[in-house]
């Protein structure tokens, strides 16, 4: 066992029963902060991500970590036994299957509650229960039924989908709230609950100030690329390298003139198309042109380095793999480790681990990303099966191991 009885959630039992991001993303937070969880998945086939080449075994190794794999047939009565019972003493259950697929399989939360009444059980969908709710969800179904993708992209361009799956992230982070709003209510009452999380009105939530907007402008804003509607100068723009990108967002009276300090620009001061905020909203095409002319001659480096001295807000516009080189995320810990052998080339690999930091509080990477079916006999020998038990369940591949 991996258990840090330092950590927050330490003593904490969490059973997964969920594929590619939600459900995962939900249960390895409350990894992260010490939870025991039991990642069920499928035997031979595991987690729907784990066979769709290396975007989705990226996955499998930042959001398993700090888990445990069972694999069982949850389809054989079996398998729905074994799931019970582990099911019994564990604290919290994490779901995101196909709306009502844990009802038919007998495995729902009104059938685990019977047996365990101070369950909670986080149900994670695409749409809250009502007229959508039998509709098959996904991230970009609620991009787009959100209204996020609208404003994602350039004005008049084609909708976009944002660069990671934010609608499963931001429901699976309303999961959690919920989760641990539900486990305090069970500390009073002792009564656990049902809890539910959905991507398409997690993504409304976001959208709220737009919405609001439309309701009161009656109509909508458009797209916004890079840009804020109250903000000029608020814009990426390419330095002297191709593709060597930087953010800068005059946000203040008082960036406007350390901005043209630190680049050079100081006779934009005495220009009175730029006086004011309104007066560089009113002629912002005209003020992103001759910015952009003046920072494609700089260094990127110098730049940034340039405007940081002015307290200018800046940011360098990273890749992915820019991240993997972050001081910063080094220097506090969120960039960790991991051990890979899951295909039999055993290496090292990086990823972020949740970042909540308090005064008491920490997260910590204790577990290597299970392979399928990793710990299927060590937990069912902690429920109190025998070996001969688990050996006619694995020989009627009820219960996965690994492929060795």
């Amino acid at each position: 066992m991996s258990s840090d009885r330092s950590l927050p959630l330490a003593g904490l039992t969490v059973v997964e029963l969920g594929n590619i991001v939600a459900a995962p993303f939900a249960s390895v937070i409350l990894a992260d902060l010490g939870a025991e969880v039991v990642k069920v998945e499928r035997p031979g086939v595991g987690d729907i991500v784990r066979n769709t080449g290396d975007s989705g075994q990226s996955i499998i190794y930042a959001f398993s970590r700090n888990k445990r794999s069972i694999a069982l047939d949850l389809k054989s009565s079996e398998g729905r036994t074994a799931y019970r019972d582990l099911v019994a003493d564990a604290d919290v259950v994490v779901e995101n299957l196909g709306p009502g697929v844990t009802d038919r399989l007998g495995i729902g939360y009104e059938d685990l509650r019977e047996a365990n009444p101070g369950l909670v059980y986080l149900s994670i969908k695409g749409f809250m229960r009502g007229s959508y709710g039998d509709r098959p969800g996904m991230d970009m179904v609620a991009e787009s039924m959100s209204g996020l993708s609208a404003m994602t992209g350039r004005p008049g361009g084609k909708p976009l989908r944002v660069g990671t799956s934010i609608a499963d992230i931001g429901a699976a982070l309303y999961g959690v709230i919920g989760v641990l709003t539900a486990l305090r209510a069970r500390d009073r009452t002792g009564e656990g609950q049902r809890i539910d999380a959905s991507l398409f009105e997690s993504a409304v939530q976001w959208m709220g100030y737009w919405i609001t907007h439309a309701d009161m402008t009656g109509q909508d804003h458009p797209a916004l690329g890079s840009s804020h509607p109250s903000f000029a100068l608020y814009d990426i723009f390419e330095t002297n390298e191709p593709n060597e990108w930087v953010f800068v967002g005059v946000t203040s009276e008082r960036h406007w003139p350390a901005f043209c300090r630190a680049t050079g620009m100081t006779e934009l001061l005495a220009d009175e198309r730029f006086e004011t905020v309104a007066a560089r909203l009113h002629h912002e095409s005209e003020l992103i042109r001759e910015v952009q002319e003046e920072l494609s001659t700089w260094d990127r480096e110098k730049l940034l380095a340039a405007l940081l001295e002015e307290s200018v807000p800046v940011a360098p516009v990273n890749k992915p793999s820019d991240l993997l080189h972050d001081s910063h995320l080094r220097e506090t810990g969120l960039l960790v480790d991991i051990f890979d052998d899951q295909h039999g080339s055993a290496e090292s690999l990086r990823t972020p681990l949740t970042p909540i930091r308090g005064s008491r509080t920490t997260t910590r990477q204790r577990r290597d990303p299970p392979k399928l079916g990793e710990h299927s006999r060590e937990i069912l020998r902690e429920l109190g099966y025998d070996a001969n038990e688990i050996a006619e369940l694995v020989a009627a591949d009820i219960v996965g191991e690994p492929d060795e």
